[in-house]
């Protein structure tokens, strides 16, 4: 009698970490070493001439966490990551954390991840990140939201001007979130390639 054969890929959408088995704990050791990740690249900190924010390796982890985990996972991680940092771990640039750095000059960029890693997930789900083409703009789009909130948070924190805020918050950050958008891709690319030919 013949038998079905299954497909490699299920047909529902898929995200990267749906290729990890579904065991009981999945998502929260997801969501965890998200969070670690997030805080890792954290560390990668430049100072900014005249500017309260530096450029780190942040953007870079929201949008590979996001990419790969999906919408509901990828927030999740932002989620408990400024979480973290309110109960004063050092999960952010130069081991930073507490009420004041949450909610200071910088705090609108890292409340922007939120909605940001929704965007990025959600549009891998639907298979974004899988072409270099595709990924690039999605993640030049996300980190757009981050400033899109970072932005005027840090005028309103700090007393700046728009013009100001976008000298000083916005415009340093133009090149550094093109590259980062471009490493993203070529990461989540490679990914999902390694993960078709061992299927």
């Amino acid at each position: 009698m013949a038998t079905a054969s299954v497909p490699a890929f299920p047909t529902r959408p898929l995200v990267l970490a749906d290729l990890v088995p579904a065991v009981r704990a999945r998502n929260v050791v997801l969501v965890a070493l998200g969070v670690l990740f997030t805080a890792l690249l954290a560390q990668v900190s430049v100072p900014v001439p005249g500017s309260p924010v530096p450029v780190t390796g942040q953007t870079l982890a929201v949008v590979l966490t996001a990419a790969s985990l999906g919408p509901a996972r990828g927030v999740s991680v932002q989620v408990v990551y400024i979480l973290a940092a309110l109960v004063g771990l050092p999960f952010y640039s130069e081991a930073s954390g507490g009420w004041d750095v949450v909610v200071g000059a910088t705090g609108g960029y890292v409340f922007g991840f939120i909605p940001a890693a929704y965007l990025i997930g959600l549009a891998a789900r639907h298979g974004a990140d899988r072409r270099f083409r595709t990924s690039v703009p999605l993640f030049v789009a996300g980190q757009a939201v981050v400033f899109a909130v970072g932005v005027p948070w840090l005028a309103l924190a700090t007393g700046m001007s728009a013009a100001q805020a976008l000298e000083a918050g916005f415009y340093p950050f133009i090149l550094g979130g093109l590259v980062k958008a471009a490493v993203a891709a070529a990461v989540l690319g490679g990914a999902w390639r390694v993960a078709r030919h061992r299927s």
